[in-house]
């Protein structure tokens, strides 16, 4: 998973790395957080996109699968998540790839990059907030997927 920036409280910080742990169990994951850009507030939203899209676009291996979460995605139940990423697993992609860019949503390039949009609610949540709620919902999946007693219908 690629985030733009980094976590900077404490506490969502360690509820992340309690889900990342767990994940870790079911198959090899990484958060990869990019630096913040420089000099941010001197850029536009356009500028700011492109630079962080530049970023993300770098982190991707050929015949990765990228998948944003973005805003304007998609919305599922947490089976249907999970639904998803067993088909995307038993289709032997190589790597999927999921993405909570910046503040203003990705650049042009990144978009066109994109196989598909998830958006995890029609609420608005902090970047910092989307990790801990995906990166959770990535595990319930997981548990989803192998029957186990996680999730409750």
């Amino acid at each position: 998973m690629i985030v733009a920036g980094k976590t900077d409280t404490e506490y969502l910080r360690e509820a992340v790395s309690v889900y990342e742990n767990r994940l870790k169990h079911y198959t090899p994951f990484e958060l990869i957080c990019l630096p913040d850009i420089k000099n941010a507030g001197k850029l536009s939203e356009s500028q700011l996109k492109d630079k962080e899209g530049e970023k993300i676009l770098a982190r991707l291996n050929s015949g990765d699968e990228l998948i944003l979460l973005d805003e304007k995605g998609e919305t599922y139940s947490s089976p249907e998540f999970a639904s998803l990423l067993s088909k995307k697993i038993n289709a032997g992609n190589r790597c999927v790839m999921f993405v909570a860019g910046g503040a203003y949503g990705f650049s042009g390039e990144v978009y066109a990059k994109a196989s598909s949009m998830i958006a995890l609610s029609r609420m608005t949540f902090t970047h910092q907030m989307v990790r801990l709620i995906f990166v959770e919902q990535l595990y319930r999946a997981f548990t989803i997927i192998k029957g186990e007693s996680y999730h409750h219908k």
